[in-house]
């Protein structure tokens, strides 16, 4: 894997969550999903974390694979 900036990206209506994070710092970033999530003030919802983080494991996957083959 490589050191360039990651990004992760939801749009809820007008709203826009963008997270960027270093290869490595997953587990940062799945907290703030969690923090935002259990912010009642917040629209993003525990959906929203699990759609995002879905996707972060999805692209950790496919960069695992590319670096096994």
């Amino acid at each position: 894997m490589d050191d360039r900036m990651r990004q992760l990206s939801l749009i809820k209506g007008s709203e826009r969550f963008v997270f960027r994070y270093q290869p490595g710092r997953e587990a940062d970033v799945i907290d703030a999903f969690s923090d935002l999530a259990a912010d009642t003030s917040s629209s993003f919802e525990w959906f929203d974390a699990a759609v995002l983080s879905y996707q972060m494991g999805r692209r950790l996957e496919m960069e695992l694979d590319r670096i096994a083959t």
